[in-house]
């Protein structure tokens, strides 16, 4: 068993970005600028923000935060949205999810600028995705796609069970391993909460990727010998003898299913760190205009 060590490549990636940016700002080119917009006080994005901040100052990038109490209306929201769209020195942005329940999340979404959509979730990103055409892809699954190339890890012919069906992991990354690309042509079956007799599925797999956001839900028994497993799940659970009473798990139970793997992504210390990661590439690509060229 091998771990698909996420804070390791993490580094890796930042480092190879750094030295692009270091290049930009010798030659007196542009720097990569992204911006975020967080609305409330949810513990989870503010945590995931502030990591996206720091990620920025570590490469070079310029970066602005845009903090709104949760009781900003959605009219004010698209404002700002308006706002950042029209900057020019601004090249990608996102707005932190969850949003207060008066706010439409889709109409957010589609407010947002394609050629600024570094997190990938806006339609035509998502469809030009689908057809295999240039974009920014959605960063957790991109990060998925940078660990399994970066770890040479083969996926062409292969079984791929994903488990959840959202539109930020499980159906893009369903997806993405699907098309005729590297790594990709897989055969895919995408799992979800209507599946019956789900342990049949993923004991077929040797690729499994759980996003389910359900703490430990992969037992060993779901697993074959020798699987690929790739866990999104990061799940708080009470632990009265952790610093902070809780602690991080994902959907698989790792220690039962560890054995099992050929390569499993430990929690925390894998995917989630890769998101991060993949949000700063769009970035820089979106600055490069690699994806939209003007």
């Amino acid at each position: 068993m091998e771990l698909i060590d996420g804070k390791f490549l993490s580094n890796e990636i930042k480092l190879e970005i750094a030295a692009e940016v270091k290049e930009l700002k010798e030659k007196e080119a542009k720097i990569p600028h992204l911006a975020a917009v967080l609305v409330g006080e949810d513990p989870a994005s503010q945590s995931y923000v502030r990591s996206k901040v720091r990620s920025c100052e570590q490469v070079g990038f310029k970066s602005t935060l845009i903090r709104e109490d949760s009781s900003i209306t959605e009219e004010e929201l698209l404002l700002i949205i308006e706002k950042l769209n029209k900057d020019d020195d601004i090249d990608g942005f996102i707005v932190q999810l969850p949003l207060p329940r008066h706010i439409n999340d889709d109409k957010i979404t589609l407010a947002i600028d394609p050629k600024k959509d570094v997190d990938g979730f806006h339609p035509m990103n998502f469809g030009r995705m689908a057809q295999g055409m240039p974009c920014f892809l959605p960063a957790t699954p991109f990060g998925i796609l940078q660990m399994l190339d970066r770890y040479n890890i083969e996926v062409e012919g292969k079984e791929c069970v994903v488990l959840g069906r959202s539109n930020i992991v499980g159906t893009p990354i369903s997806i993405l391993l699907s098309r005729k690309a590297r790594p990709g042509n897989a055969t895919v079956q995408l799992c979800h909460s209507r599946t019956k007799d789900l342990p049949m599925h993923t004991r077929r797999a040797d690729i499994l990727i759980s996003a389910l956001g359900i703490p430990n839900f992969v037992k060993a028994d779901m697993v074959k010998e020798g699987a690929v497993v790739i866990d999104v799940g990061i799940n708080r659970i009470d632990d009265a003898n952790a610093k902070r009473g809780y602690r991080l798990v994902g959907d698989v139970d790792f220690e039962a299913v560890a054995p099992k793997c050929s390569y499993i992504t430990p929690v925390p210390g894998g995917v989630g760190l890769m998101t991060v990661t993949s949000l700063l590439k769009n970035t820089l690509m979106a600055c490069k205009g690699e994806i939209y060229p003007d």
